[in-house]
């Protein structure tokens, strides 16, 4: 795959320049597991958003005493050992204690809530129902937005974006059906530095980088 095809690929393309950057990261999060957990001791993780073949590729489930709960709108078949799957709601996690899990995860979800009030619903919950959090997302300044691949185009008025995803095909390449864009343009709210730390008030912030700039933001208590 050349340089233009792995930046316009989607992340969960395994020669895509998303994924490269999604295995960056998570070899960063696994050095903070190694820090936080006694090796061999058992850890329950619940993963927001995750799917079953994230953690499988990262040959992460071989290494850790480790149990993963899927949580998405709709419950995944899942056939890989220690992972689980179920139907749930990132904003309203009450059917879960405080303190359930040693560690929530979640990977470019947050940003898909559609407003500030559903993000910081997300944020109360995953803080209140994990010991540790480790919270993924693009950074809304990147000139390069994430979703569609194109710069800049989270400044310009959404029905313009819509034409631009739907009648042209500068958007990875191709274009987009339109009840796919006006989905991805009314749930996506782009979070800033300064946002992510209101959602994670003293979080730590480990912050991707890319041609010098930042490209996504992980809040993490690790």
């Amino acid at each position: 795959m050349n340089y233009i095809k792995s930046l316009l690929a989607p992340s969960d393309h395994p020669e895509s320049l998303g994924n490269k950057f999604r295995s960056r990261r998570f070899f960063v999060f696994e050095n903070l597991i190694l820090k936080n957990f006694p090796q061999g001791s058992p850890i329950r993780v619940l993963d927001v958003g995750g799917t079953a073949y994230f953690w499988k590729d990262m040959e992460f489930l071989q290494k850790y005493n480790i149990h993963i709960t899927l949580l998405n709108l709709h419950k995944e078949e899942v056939n890989v050992h220690r992972i689980s799957s179920m139907a749930g709601d990132a904003t309203d996690l009450s059917g879960f204690e405080d303190g359930s899990f040693d560690l929530v995860f979640s990977n470019s979800v947050i940003e898909h809530l559609y407003t500030w009030e559903n993000q910081k619903k997300m944020a109360k919950e995953v803080m209140r129902v994990g010991k540790k959090f480790f919270i993924q997302t693009p950074n809304k300044h990147f000139f390069i937005e994430a979703h569609y691949a194109l710069p800049f185009i989270q400044y310009i008025p959404k029905r313009s974006a819509f034409h631009l995803l739907t009648q042209t095909k500068i958007s990875r390449m191709q274009k987009w059906e339109p009840k796919d864009a006006q989905q991805y343009l009314d749930e996506i709210r782009l979070i800033s530095q300064k946002d992510m730390r209101k959602l994670f008030p003293g979080a730590k912030l480990y912050k991707e980088k890319f041609l010098g700039m930042t490209k996504s933001f992980s809040a993490h208590n690790l």
